[in-house]
């Protein structure tokens, strides 16, 4: 499957599948890592639904992975905040490199961009793997969504 795997920059019609990914990804991928109760709010935070998806292709330039024609996983990029605002990829997909493919075609896009320091707040899921490729952790935080506190873990990665 992953030799068929193709990276692009996504398009509107992949936004119903991004929508997938994400509620996926969080519902099973993050299943170790967080309690039911802060996934269901996590995935509460960002609507299911295509437009919204194809709403946040137009604020975040958004690498997808396909396969089959379908988006297995998707990188959004915060241009003006110099960080990585969401990477998400099917739960089945999970240690089989699509993130970090996603992450070296993230890294040269901002590199084109002129970012030589590139932030990210990760999951305590996507924190460890991110850490041993580099990233450098600068700290735990946390964010409430719909009652409910999420760890999250701030890194950052110098782009040279």
């Amino acid at each position: 499957m992953l030799e068929r795997m193709i990276y692009r920059a996504a398009v509107p019609k992949d936004a119903a599948d991004q929508g997938e990914v994400f509620y996926h990804a969080v519902m099973q991928g993050a299943a170790g890592c967080y309690t039911l109760a802060q996934r269901e709010a996590w995935v509460g935070a960002l609507p299911r639904e295509a437009s919204a998806w194809a709403a946040r292709q137009m604020f975040y330039p958004t690498l997808v992975a396909v396969c089959d024609r379908r988006c297995v996983g998707f990188v959004e990029l915060d241009l003006d905040g110099k960080r990585i605002e969401t990477l998400y990829v099917w739960p089945s997909l999970n240690h089989r490199g699509v993130g970090s493919r996603l992450l070296d075609y993230a890294e040269v896009a901002m590199r084109e961009e002129g970012v030589t320091r590139l932030g990210i707040e990760a999951s305590l899921m996507l924190a460890p793997g991110l850490e041993k490729r580099g990233w450098q952790r600068l700290g735990e935080e946390w964010v409430e969504r719909q009652g409910q506190r999420l760890t999250r873990v701030r890194l950052e990665k110098a782009l040279t």
